[in-house]
């Protein structure tokens, strides 16, 4: 009998699973199919006539850049979709890690260093989970513009500098740890930045790889506050660059949508499953009880 119901749910979690991951296969299956075969019906399951062109299509549609050569009056024409990946990653890498830093410090701070006012300064800040982003896209644009930072990846990234969830994540991981610790390393003499950094920061690793995880999708998935702030296409992100080659007057080309939507998807498949298990850390830490 339990053998049966373990048959059973393999059987169900196969279907769940095929069924989740149904539209990646189509994705990649459009992304390879011919642009004349995308729209027709019935559709084929199983990919055939495979080719790259659209992916051609697609670097060839993103223009060219063209990088001065020093010492030289020759350029270096580059396909402008290798700019958007550098631009895409240089703002996630770097947003990533400043977040890691102040998310850490602001989680330390909440979880084992009680000051006048630490509970309603951090109710407030979990309040702001409940302010749409779009509420504070004008008042945030009006700054960046006041700043001069309008179409730099300063603009970009400095709104960014810290997140409520980190903030949570990492305070509520770091609460669990002992505070023998951290009270033990000032007999030694260690300051507070060393008790920051050679105690608390090497033990909460699983914590900080969470937040930099959500934090990475968060920024190479980001599409809106990077379209409002940049305007040379030179310094859009991949997101941005993309949203503006896979229409034209004549409707949508498919086939060069996908194309896009998988170079996109590309790095977070492989993101994902190079750290999968600290996904399953994110989902726990939240509920550690503090």
């Amino acid at each position: 009998m339990n053998q049966l119901l373990k048959i059973f749910i393999y059987i169900i979690l196969t279907i769940v699973a095929v069924i989740s991951l149904f539209p990646l296969y189509w994705l990649f299956n459009t992304a390879l199919t011919p642009a004349s075969s995308t729209v027709k019906l019935p559709p084929d399951l199983i990919p055939v006539n495979l080719t790259f062109d659209n992916f051609n299509a697609i670097l060839k549609a993103s223009g060219v850049t063209k990088i001065p050569i020093p010492g030289s009056d020759e350029v270096w024409r580059v396909p402008r979709l290798y700019i958007w990946f550098l631009n895409t990653a240089f703002i996630t890498l770097l947003s990533t890690g400043i977040h890691v830093l102040f998310d850490s410090m602001a989680g330390y701070a909440f979880a084992k260093r009680k000051f006048p006012g630490s509970n309603l300064l951090f109710a407030m800040i979990l309040a702001a989970l409940m302010i749409p982003g779009q509420v504070t896209l004008v008042p945030l644009y009006l700054l960046i513009t006041q700043w001069k930072l309008v179409n730099t990846f300063a603009g970009v990234i400095l709104p960014g500098l810290a997140d409520v969830i980190g903030i949570f994540l990492l305070k509520q991981y770091i609460q669990t740890l002992p505070s023998e610790l951290e009270e033990a390393a000032p007999i030694d003499g260690a300051s507070e930045w060393t008790i920051f950094t050679k105690v608390i920061l090497p033990l909460s690793t699983p914590g900080i790889a969470v937040t930099a995880i959500f934090a990475f999708q968060r920024y190479w998935n980001a599409f809106l506050w990077p379209l409002v702030v940049l305007q040379n296409p030179d310094l859009f992100t991949l997101q941005v660059g993309l949203s503006f080659i896979h229409t034209s007057e004549f409707g949508t080309n498919y086939g060069l949508l996908m194309a896009g939507a998988a170079l996109a998807a590309i790095p977070m498949i492989i993101f994902f499953f190079a750290f999968q298990k600290y996904f399953m850390q994110g989902l726990r830490i939240g509920a550690l009880k503090g």
